[in-house]
C-alpha cells in the first residue's frame, strides 16, 4: 500500500521552524562507514553515503562527537573542541562533508560536549599542576572530608565515586562520568565564554545547530551536599536541576544560537517531564527541543533491566507528548548511541518477526508530534549483538560496572552479563551493516568493534533492492509525514490506553484525523475501534496484512502490523 499525496497548501502551518518538520538521522561516526580501511568510520565515509540518506528522505544529520579526543568515551572526552579527531579525518574533510550535504539540501547538527572535557585537555593539564594555576577554577576541585574520603557521596554514572583524588595537589576533582572526563565549573565566566566561542566556530563552518550533551548538568548544586538514599538511586535528577541552568541556557541562545537561527537539541537525561517547559517553551529562548529519556529507560533500574507492559509504554507516550506544553517541542526516538537496538528492546528480534516489528516501531517513532530521530541502522532493523563475555565489550560503562560490581564480589558475573546483553550501549555501536561482504562492507580493514553476524541477511544493499524492506517502509513513512501536516503538528490522543496488544492513537489537525494502529503481538487480532471511530481510507501499511475498507469499525491486524488510516 502506497502513501496517498495530500495538498499541503490546505494545511499550511505558519511560522513553523524547519526543525519541527524535519526528520533527523543520527550518525555515530566510528561505526558508520570507513573510507580509508583503518577499521574506524570517518568523515569521508559519511560523505560517500549521503545519497543513501538522501534517498531515505531525511532532512538533517546529527553527527556524534567528531572532535580531537583520546577516545576513552568514544569522543565524549574532548581534548580540543576546534580540531577534528585524526581518526575521523581533517577540518577540510569536515568542510567537504558540509558542502556535499548542502548540495543535497541536507543540514548538519553536531554534538556539543561542554559539561566536561578530557583530562588531557590543555585546561585540565594546567589545572592539576597546582592549586594556584591559571585554569584551576575552570574545574571543580574540593578538599576531602575531615575524616578522609571524597567531599560528598556523589556517584559517577560509570561506577564508583564521582570524585577522583589527585595526589599532585591533594584535592579531589568532580567527574559525573569517567575519571578521564573532569566536569567544568560553569560559574567561571571564562568557561561560559569558551562554550559560546566553540559554538560560533562551528556555526561559521556551516552547521545548523547542536545536540547538546548532558547540557542540564552544567549548573551544579550550591554547596553540593550529600545525596539522600532516594536521590542516590537516580542522581541525574539532582545533577540536572542546578540553580543557574536556565540563566546559562538563555545566554547560549542569545549569544550563539539566535543569531544563526540554529537548532538546539538538549539531552534531557535527568529532566523531569513536568519541568520540560522550562527548557523548551519558545518564549523562554533556551532549547528548541529535549531528548526525553523516560521512554527508552522505562525498563531500567540503574544497570538492571526490568519488565514492561504496553499500557505502561502508552502512558509514557501520552505524558511525553503533553510535557512540552503548547509552546514547546519534543524529539521522538527509540534508539541512539546510548541505548540498545529498538527492535531488540521494544520489538521482536527473532528472524521471523524482526522485519515486521522493526517497521512497527519505525511507525511509532515517525508519527509522533515531535521531531523524529532515526539512529543509524534502525532503518534496517539492526539488532543487539550476541555478546557473551565482558572482553567482547568496548564501552567504558560496561567495563567500569564489571570492575565495581563483579570484581568486588557484589554481583555475580552471570547476572551482570545477562543485563548487559539487553542494555549495553555497545549494541548500538557495532558497525553499520552495508552489505553481506566480510565486515558488512563497513571497512576493508579490521573493524574497531565486532560486526553483527546477521549482516549477511540484514544489510542496506539487500533492503534498498527490496520494496518490502524496513528501509523502504521508513522511506515511504517519511514521505507521508512530509505530505500530511497532521502527522507533524496534529494533536495526539491515545484511543485505547489499557489495551494490552494494540497501540492506537489519532493525530488531528483542523478537519483531518489520521489513525495510527501498531500491533505488539505475534497472533492476528480483530481490533474494534473505540469512540465511534471508523475508517475513511488507508494511507500506509507495513505490508503484513490487508487494509480495512471504508466505513469499517473493526480492523484485522496481522502480527506486528502497523497501519495508518484517515478516519472519521
Amino acid at each position: 500500500m502506497r502513501a496517498i499525496d495530500v495538498d499541503v497548501s490546505q494545511h499550511a502551518i505558519s511560522a513553523s521552524p524547519w526543525w519541527k518538520e524535519a526528520v533527523i538521522y543520527q550518525i555515530y561516526p566510528r561505526s558508520f562507514h570507513d573510507a580509508n580501511g583503518d577499521g574506524i568510520g570517518d568523515l569521508p565515509g559519511i560523505t560517500a553515503k549521503l545519497d543513501y540518506l538522501k534517498t531515505l528522505g531525511i532532512d538533517a544529520i546529527w553527527l556524534g562527537p567528531h572532535y580531537d579526543s583520546p577516545g576513552i568515551d568514544n569522543g565524549y572526552d574532548v581534548r580540543d573542541h576546534r580540531r577534528v579527531s585524526a581518526v575521523f579525518g581533517t577540518l577540510d574533510d569536515f568542510d567537504r562533508l558540509v558542502a556535499a550535504m548542502r548540495e543535497r539540501g541536507l543540514r548538519l547538527i553536531v554534538d556539543l560536549v561542554v559539561n566536561h572535557t578530557s583530562d588531557r585537555h590543555a585546561w585540565f593539564a594546567d589545572s592539576r599542576r597546582s592549586r594556584a594555576s591559571r585554569h584551576r577554577d575552570h574545574y571543580i576541585w574540593r578538599d576531602g572530608r575531615p575524616g578522609g574520603g571524597p567531599p560528598n557521596n556523589y556517584p559517577s554514572f560509570f561506577g564508583g565515586s564521582a570524585w577522583e583524588f589527585d595526589a599532585a595537589t591533594g584535592q579531589y576533582y568532580l567527574h559525573y562520568f569517567s575519571r578521564h572526563q573532569p566536569d567544568l565549573d560553569w560559574r567561571n565566566p571564562d568557561v561560559r565564554a569558551e562554550a559560546v566561542d566553540v559554538m560560533r566556530f562551528w556555526l561559521a563552518r556551516g552547521v545548523a545547530g547542536f545536540r547538546m550533551d548532558v547540557i542540564p548538568f552544567v549548573s551544579k548544586q550550591d554547596g553540593m551536599p550529600d545525596l539522600s538514599a532516594e536521590q542516590l538511586r537516580q542522581p541525574e535528577f539532582v545533577y540536572a536541576n542546578g540553580p543557574r541552568i536556565h540563566e546559562y541556557l538563555q545566554a547560549l541562545h542569545r549569544q550563539a544560537l539566535a543569531p544563526h537561527n540554529a537548532v538546539a537539541i538538549g539531552e534531557g537525561f535527568g529532566v523531569r517531564l513536568e519541568d520540560a517547559p522550562l527548557f523548551v517553551d519558545a518564549r523562554r529562548r533556551e532549547l528548541s527541543m529535549l531528548l526525553p529519556f523516560d521512554i527508552v529507560r522505562m525498563d531500567r533500574d540503574g544497570w538492571r533491566k526490568r519488565p514492561w507492559t504496553l499500557p505502561q509504554l502508552k502512558a509514557l507516550y501520552t505524558r511525553v507528548d503533553a510535557a512540552p506544553g503548547a509552546h514547546g517541542w519534543n524529539a521522538s526516538f527509540l534508539g541512539n548511541h546510548d541505548s540498545p537496538r529498538p527492535v531488540s528492546h521494544f520489538g521482536d528480534d527473532s528472524p521471523r518477526w524482526r522485519s515486521a516489528s522493526a517497521k512497527a516501531l519505525a511507525t511509532l517513532v515517525l508519527t509522533q508530534r515531535a521531531t523524529p530521530i532515526l539512529y543509524q541502522g534502525d532503518e534496517l532493523g539492526m539488532t543487539n549483538y550476541p555478546f557473551e563475555r565482558i572482553e567482547e565489550y568496548d564501552d567504558i560503562e560496561a567495563k567500569n560496572l564489571w570492575c565495581s560490581l563483579v570484581e568486588t564480589g557484589r554481583v555475580p558475573a552471570h547476572e551482570l552479563l545477562a543485563h548487559l546483553r539487553a542494555t549495553s550501549r555497545d549494541h548500538a555501536r557495532t558497525p553499520m551493516q552495508w552489505n553481506a561482504a566480510p565486515h558488512a562492507g563497513f571497512t576493508t580493514g579490521t573493524p574497531w568493534l565486532a560486526v553483527h553476524p546477521n549482516h549477511v541477511e540484514v544489510n542496506a544493499r539487500a533492503q534498498v533492492d527490496d520494496e518490502a524492506s524496513v528501509y523502504h517502509h521508513c522511506r515511504r513513512l517519511i514521505a507521508l509525514r512530509k505530505h500530511l501536516p497532521a502527522l507533524v503538528h496534529g494533536a495526539y490522543r491515545d484511543i485505547d490506553p489499557a489495551h494490552p496488544r494494540v497501540f492506537g492513537y489519532t493525530r488531528t489537525l483542523r478537519d483531518e484525523t489520521v489513525l495510527v494502529l501498531v500491533h505488539f503481538g505475534r497472533e492476528p487480532l480483530d481490533y474494534r475501534l473505540p469512540d465511534g471511530l471508523q475508517i475513511d481510507e488507508p494511507l500506509l501499511d507495513t505490508g503484513s496484512g490487508p487494509a480495512a475498507s471504508r466505513g469499517a469499525r473493526t480492523v484485522r491486524l496481522a502480527p506486528w502490523q502497523a497501519t495508518l488510516y484517515r478516519c472519521r
